[in-house]
């Protein structure tokens, strides 16, 4: 990395050059918690870690009247703007369209060597995160390989080279398999055509990938994966702040362009971690490939400032509006889920003129307590002494029975994820904090007020959210549509059917 046109000298520490790496890589702020877990065990005293690295940093990045590291009690980042950091530029060089041969052939050199090599830490979620930044970067130089191989100005005797390129950084393509197979056969070694077929039909066999493609099948141009696409869109959003009246610190992103859709924030978001959900991924991608996708980390959660002096409905409005304010939209539609339906209702009806789309899912317009028996709130009280004991406990034990009521219908793996999701996005006090606050809400009073185009979406089986809660609001609010999704989840997973309908209605309604 380069700084002011000068070479870094980095700390003999690999940990903390691995910090380092990790924070221009990312090129976002994260939280003091996030990154003494993803470098620190628990004996090795992970914040005096993180505070001794940081310092170490800090005389080598920071210069004279410049200061490129940039740390408050909660978040650190590295100022990326003002830096050049090598894989972002060789990122932006892969994307391009059209490059020339010779162009093509120097980013492929490029990316030779392994990301970060030596920082491997296989006991830290570091090592995950660089594998999968790995993987990345792979996939990214198959296909600038790919296009290295089926360029018309490539000599035929170099094309069975990048065929095997291609082939190695991409194992599992099927197409580049037979590719690289028939190069051999036209233009190389007819023997070790006939060696790679039998070493990648064993290869795609134990996969259970298959390798073989009908005639009539056309070969798929190179696309994203899901996971890919998040990345790719992850690394494109940029993550800013603004300040509350209350001088509270809320973090919001953007990303894409077009019709403006803001989000309103429900408990619980994490501007960096949504992009890998299981259940609300899909949504933001889709929005994201047509419209400047707006959301935010309400307080107390997420990346924004979690030491606040209020967590409630009036604060949770004002946090909608200052983001509103920051980002300079004079007309939008708004999607609220869950509580953030809540917020999304009243703003809508305090500012008709500026809203043109609510979309609602799983919205709810009155809290816990309001007209609840002295069993029930007795019930939830105790729910919330509970929440501030087992919340952020490594054991996930307590957290699962949010999970399941959550996503009933979620596999193992996918509740682990929220589990450990719930964990990362706000603190135990925090927790109970928000779980009284949503027992306040109440907008049932603004419903026959609302005067803009509204979608109303909810799931048949929500054990959160009862569905004729959903029905209802939607009877209430004039002339909006209602759609019942056949679903058991408060948040829908997003490998089901009932999540495509839910984007594709949702796109539908935005289109109007």
């Amino acid at each position: 990395m380069v700084v002011d046109g000068r070479d870094l000298s980095l700390p003999s520490s690999k940990k903390t050059r691995a910090l380092l790496a990790y924070l221009a890589i990312t090129a976002r702020p994260h939280r003091r918690d996030r990154l003494c877990e993803l470098l620190w065990d628990e004996i090795d005293d992970p914040r005096a870690a993180l505070r001794w690295s940081l310092s170490k940093l800090r005389s080598v990045v920071n210069v004279s009247d410049k200061e490129y590291l940039i740390a408050d009690r909660e978040r650190v980042q590295l100022d990326v703007d003002r830096t050049r950091v090598d894989l972002h530029q060789l990122t932006i060089e892969m994307e391009l369209p059209d490059l020339s041969l010779p162009a093509l052939i120097a980013v492929a050199e490029r990316v030779r060597e392994p990301l970060i090599p030596s920082f491997e830490f296989p006991d830290q979620p570091f090592a995950k995160w660089l594998q999968a930044e790995r993987l990345e970067l792979n996939k990214r130089a198959a296909r600038v390989v790919q296009s290295i191989r089926e360029h018309p100005e490539l000599p035929v005797s170099e094309v069975p080279a990048w065929s095997r390129r291609w082939l190695e950084l991409d194992p599992f393509n099927a197409e580049a398999a037979r590719i690289c197979i028939s190069d051999l056969k036209r233009f190389g070694d007819s023997s070790d055509a006939t060696k790679l077929s039998l070493e990648l039909a064993e290869r795609f066999h134990n996969a259970g990938v298959p390798l073989e493609r009908r005639t009539s099948e056309r070969a798929p141009a190179p696309t994203a994966d899901e996971v890919t696409e998040g990345h790719r869109l992850l690394a494109k959003q940029k993550i800013q702040f603004c300040q509350t009246a209350d001088d509270t610190r809320i973090a919001y992103a953007s990303v894409g362009d077009g019709p403006a859709v803001i989000k309103t924030a429900n408990w619980l978001s994490h501007l960096e971690l949504d992009w890998d959900a299981p259940i609300w991924s899909p949504l933001f991608r889709r929005l994201a490939r047509s419209h400047r996708f707006i959301r935010y980390d309400e307080r107390g959660n997420g990346l924004s400032d979690w030491d606040v002096s209020e967590i409630s409905f009036d604060a949770f409005a004002s946090d909608l509006e200052s983001v509103i304010d920051a980002v300079d939209a004079d007309r939008f539609a708004l999607l609220g889920i869950s509580q953030g339906a809540s917020v999304a209702i009243d703003y809508a009806v305090r500012n008709p003129e500026r809203v043109s789309h609510l979309v609602l899912f799983g919205a709810y317009d009155r809290g816990w307590r309001i007209g609840a028996g002295a069993d029930q709130i007795e019930e939830r009280e105790a729910v919330m002494t509970l929440t501030k004991t087992g919340w952020g406990r490594n054991d996930p034990t307590y957290r699962q029975m949010f999970s399941s009521t959550f996503m009933p219908s979620a596999n193992p793996q996918e509740l682990a994820w929220f589990n450990e999701f719930q964990r990362q996005t706000t603190s135990p006090k925090n927790a109970a904090r928000f779980l009284s606050a949503f027992g306040d809400i109440d907008v049932q009073d603004l419903l026959e007020k609302v005067m803009v185009p509204t979608l109303v979406l909810h799931s048949r089986g929500d054990r959160r959210i009862p569905f004729e809660v959903g029905r209802d609001i939607a009877a209430r609010i004039p002339n909006a549509q209602f759609v019942g999704l056949e679903s058991d989840g408060h948040l829908l997973l997003g490998r089901e059917p009932a999540s495509d309908e839910f984007v594709e209605t949702v796109e539908e309604f935005l289109q109007t």
